[in-house]
């Protein structure tokens, strides 16, 4: 959709989320438009899906998604694109090349920044460490500590973008690794509350470093309405402020639309996942004002 036609659009359409807002303050002349692209759980899922598949025939593939992205960076280039982590094993090329093909491609496609999520450890640690070299992006994760492990210095705990002089933090949270993934797997892996991380993160992209889009790397599960005490994007976005945005993966959640929580300011927090296997291309595009005020519309995307 063109930016005026969606400027013009949501001044009658409930379908565009605005955050307190008033529509009247953007016009398309001092209006900026930032792309964020996201993936998750993508396995090691290269190929798109036979047409027999009796789920998903012809869907996904790497080829057709590179092509999705550089379509969308044409017509803009203000683009982020992140992945939720769960890069690593599902098909033979993981087994096979132990990574080293996830990582060139995603290169090839110039993601900007991932997580890590339990899967990308089924090498072990000294796996993921060896096939770092063909990442040629960020990796980011607040509350995994590498210090003690091969892994030391090669994982930051958040990234800040300047797309268009748009400031955008991004700061990473993995899962808990005890009880899921076997210890050698991930070594002297220190994990660390993704709440109070979480607090801690928001106030330096926010406060300290005065971001104007703060964006949340998940892989710690949309919701488990079976396990209410387990933190999720859905409670972490309600018990936190500050996040604009909080891009999932683990649960291999397919949303066709963003969900959207109250955080503890009562403001709006757009939560997303795109499912798994590379099969959708999670799309979120904000628009703001002259003054840093922003709307947003998402959607997913198939491949």
């Amino acid at each position: 959709m063109k930016r005026r036609e969606f400027i013009e659009k949501t001044a009658a359409s409930s379908a565009l989320i605005g955050l307190g807002v008033s529509l009247s303050s953007f016009s398309t002349a001092d209006t900026k438009q930032l792309t964020v692209l996201h993936t998750n759980d993508v396995h090691s899922y290269i190929d798109p899906f036979p047409a027999d598949h009796p789920r998903n025939a012809n869907m996904g593939g790497v080829e057709r998604r590179a092509a999705l992205i550089e379509s969308i960076r044409a017509e803009n280039p203000n683009v982020l694109l992140l992945d939720a982590g769960d890069i690593f094993q599902g098909t033979p090329y993981f087994n096979y090349y132990g990574g080293e093909l996830e990582f060139k491609l995603m290169s090839m496609m110039k993601y900007d920044a991932a997580t890590i999520g339990n899967h990308d450890f089924d090498n072990g640690i000294n796996g993921l460490y060896t096939q770092m070299p063909h990442a040629k992006f960020e990796f980011i994760s607040a509350n995994y500590d590498f210090k003690n492990t091969v892994m030391d210095g090669l994982v930051k705990p958040y990234k800040i973008f300047n797309k268009n002089g748009i400031k955008v933090g991004v700061f990473g949270l993995g899962i808990e690794l005890q009880g899921l993934v076997d210890k050698k797997m991930y070594g002297e892996t220190v994990y660390s509350d993704p709440v109070a991380v979480t607090q801690d993160m928001v106030r330096i992209l926010k406060k300290e470093n005065n971001c104007d889009l703060v964006i949340c790397l998940s892989h710690i599960g949309y919701n488990y309405r079976n396990e209410p005490n387990k933190i999720s994007d859905m409670k972490l976005a309600a018990i936190t402020k500050d996040i604009d945005l909080i891009i999932g993966g683990h649960t291999h959640t397919f949303l066709d639309k963003p969900s959207i929580v109250k955080n503890l300011d009562g403001k709006d927090v757009v939560v997303n996942q795109v499912g798994c296997y590379g099969i959708n291309l999670g799309r979120i595009d904000f628009y703001f004002d002259a003054n840093k005020n922003k709307v947003n519309e998402g959607r997913s995307i198939v491949v």
